[in-house]
């Protein structure tokens, strides 16, 4: 039986690797060749493996750790931010298309407990698919990208109580007193587990983490996270509640831990695997004879989900006084059925709550509409224009008109694509330096509050033509692209080369993976910001082990003639001071190790009082565990080491203070 199983599991990886690696070559999403791998090998395909419990419960458990990541990455400041998209359009969008749904499936004759399965799967569109599309499109910061994240924030809030609701439906065996009661039943023990997992994340969890990260073990951290994943996990179904509930509870009382970010790391590959199973699980449920026997009904399953879907989230849309175009981007974008929905139509087949034939076309056109949905995503603005060329030429002419009317006599300016951390500190340097600019960016908030500064800062696609011809481009000296994203800075780059194949152009970027590609382009000069960064970290390794500053500016002169031949003339000369001219090596990180009869050991952060001395606490290392913005509970302990960030001379008192307690 043993080695039966093991044949199972090399044949799936053997496939996956194969299907997986085809899909991201034609730029699928990874989860649809999971999918295919699953309706390759299952029962309704080739049946090279039948239904295997062990590979199930492999599944299962993808999932509990997919909602103990989510848990992990849930922001309540991202929402709050973000709460009229959230919970104006993401509400409105969810109970309408449920609602409507229902509606449908009890016209068509099937029974409650079927109806809700499928309006609340079909509600909710796919977070991966959507979110990765719109980022490669450079689209996430638009106005209907931001709305489209909102939506989707909420959908995968729905998501937990949907998963609560499963297990419900069928302990009520479709008696309506029943229902009710379960329903009853079941938002007492949701609130109970929340109380419950609060209490736990804020007196054990904390204090556990703190306890094994001082045993230095990785294997025993990484142990840590997987025992409190599957124990929230069983608590909730031994609750009679969904244990994904449990494990998205647990995420969220850990994320309020410095140790967020070490267990995120820990647990991503076996998400990601588990996960990949769950996806091949559903794909051993499609089948193939069903498709070919019932193909114009998938197909007209999978238009109905799109037209209804797609009317609704447009309605709402405009409701919320959304231009047309906008609206249809949205819909657009958002149409298709969710990884969610899937998760929700699995588990009803587990409960049997989908009758086997009526469910496989409704899986089987869920996962047709997920294939198409990135076409959609990847068209949508050029469908939008097509359908909606009054209102997105209105739009855009008023943006222009408002570029150009505003800068009409402006000449040898800068034009700053992008006004985040990066495109602001040169707008400074800029305006110190009595250079005009004007700024063109994609975040409306951004904007909003920059021109209310007085800022030059204008809401506008800086790959668009009409926007670059309404700033001057023609009259501009230069171009600066400040977008650490690779995809919007080539759009930007070929746009105005295209315009201008001689106006000088600086790029930044993340790193130096795509230097050659900006620069073949039309680049003149491309900053990487990891290679910047390690020539600044150099210069401060030099200048901290006692080599001569004029040395080290002359390695470091060296280095960016070869990359920086237009800005070698802004480096200072040999015999200047280089901390006068590099304000960023005023500051410094400092690690501290704990150790022998120090002063600190045993006494927390609150005690110690860091900040009196102007420094900032990053983290701490325990062995091979590095917490994040630990709590001032934080107690020292022998062989920590504690990190910290602050000039040269408020780290060196601090550090004194450490070892012996001495404040002068």
């Amino acid at each position: 039986m043993t080695e039966h199983i093991l044949l199972h599991v090399v044949l799936l990886l053997t496939i996956a690797v194969i299907t997986v690696s085809l899909s991201r070559r034609l730029h699928f999403p990874p989860i649809l060749g999971y999918i295919i791998v699953g309706i390759i090998v299952g029962p309704n395909g080739f049946g090279w493996i039948q239904k295997e419990e062990n590979i199930e419960l492999l599944a299962e458990f993808g999932i509990v750790f997919l909602l103990f990541a989510i848990g992990l990455e849930f922001s309540f400041s991202q929402m709050y931010a973000m709460r009229k998209q959230v919970f104006g359009l993401g509400t409105a969008q969810v109970f309408t298309t449920a609602g409507v749904i229902y509606l449908i499936g009890t016209l068509a004759g099937l029974d409650t407990n079927t109806t809700i399965v499928i309006a609340g799967a079909f509600a909710l569109s796919s977070t991966a698919i959507v979110i990765k599309q719109l980022t490669e499109q450079s689209e996430i910061q638009s106005r209907h990208g931001r709305s489209a994240v909102g939506i989707l924030i909420f959908q995968d809030i729905m998501a937990i109580p949907l998963l609560i609701l499963i297990p419900t439906l069928a302990l009520s065996g479709g008696d309506d007193g029943v229902l009710t009661w379960a329903l009853t039943m079941a938002f007492l023990k949701g609130v109970l587990v929340v109380v419950i997992m609060h209490l736990i994340g804020k007196y054990l969890l904390r204090p556990l983490f703190h306890e094994v990260a001082s045993a230095k073990s990785q294997e025993l951290f990484t142990l840590t996270v997987l025992t409190v994943a599957l124990s929230a996990a069983a608590f909730t179904e031994g609750m009679g509640l969904s244990m994904t509930l449990g494990a998205f509870l647990a995420g969220m009382m850990l994320s309020e831990t410095e140790y967020r970010h070490q267990i995120e790391s820990d647990i991503r590959p076996f998400q990601d695997i588990l996960l990949g199973l769950f996806f091949v699980t559903v794909g051993m449920l499609i089948s193939i004879e069903i498709l070919a026997s019932h193909f114009w009904m998938v197909i007209a399953v999978t238009l109905a989900i799109f037209i209804i879907k797609g009317a609704i989230l447009y309605l709402v849309s405009r409701l919320f006084k959304k231009e047309g175009g906008v609206s249809l981007r949205i819909a657009l974008s958002l149409s298709q059925v969710g990884e969610f929905g899937l998760v929700l139509m699995t588990l009803a087949f587990t409960y049997k709550l989908l009758p086997e034939e009526i469910g496989n076309i409704l899986l089987t056109a869920a996962v047709l509409s997920m294939s198409i949905a990135p076409f959609l995503v990847k068209f949508n603005g050029k469908i939008a224009k097509r359908l909606h060329k009054s209102s997105y030429t209105m739009s855009h002419h008023e943006i222009e008109n408002t570029i150009a009317e505003d800068n009409k006599h402006i000449q040898d300016h800068v034009i700053l694509c992008g006004f985040g951390r990066v495109g602001q500190t040169v707008s400074r340097f800029l305006h110190n330096s009595n250079n005009r600019f004007i700024a063109l960016d994609m975040d409306i908030k951004r904007v909003h509050e920059a021109r209310a500064a007085g800022e030059s800062v204008y809401y506008g696609d800086a790959s668009k033509e009409n926007i670059l011809n309404a700033a001057s481009l023609s009259k501009a000296k230069s171009v600066i692209i400040t977008f650490s994203d690779f995809h919007a800075s080539m759009k930007i780059l070929k746009t105005v080369r295209r315009l201008d194949p001689n106006i000088p152009i600086l790029v930044r970027t993340l790193d130096d993976q795509h230097v050659n590609e900006l620069t073949e382009a039309g680049a003149n000069e491309v900053v990487p910001d990891t290679f910047e960064s390690s020539i600044m970290l150099a210069s401060h390794l030099l200048l901290m082990i006692g080599e001569p500053p004029s040395q080290v500016l002359k390695q470091t002169r060296n280095i960016r003639k070869n990359r920086y031949k237009t800005l070698e003339n802004f480096y200072p000369g040999e015999d200047d001071n280089p901390l006068e001219q590099h304000q960023v090596m005023k500051g410094i990180i400092h690690t501290v190790l704990i150790e022998g009869s120090m002063f600190s050991v045993g006494k927390t952060l609150k005690e110690l009082k860091l900040t009196d001395f102007n420094v900032h606490v990053e983290a701490i290392k325990r062995g091979h565990i590095r917490g994040e913005r630990p709590s001032v509970e934080t107690a020292l302990r022998l062989d920590d080491h504690l990190v910290l960030s602050g000039l040269p001379e408020d780290i060196e008192r601090a550090d004194k203070f450490l070892k012996t307690g001495r404040q002068n």
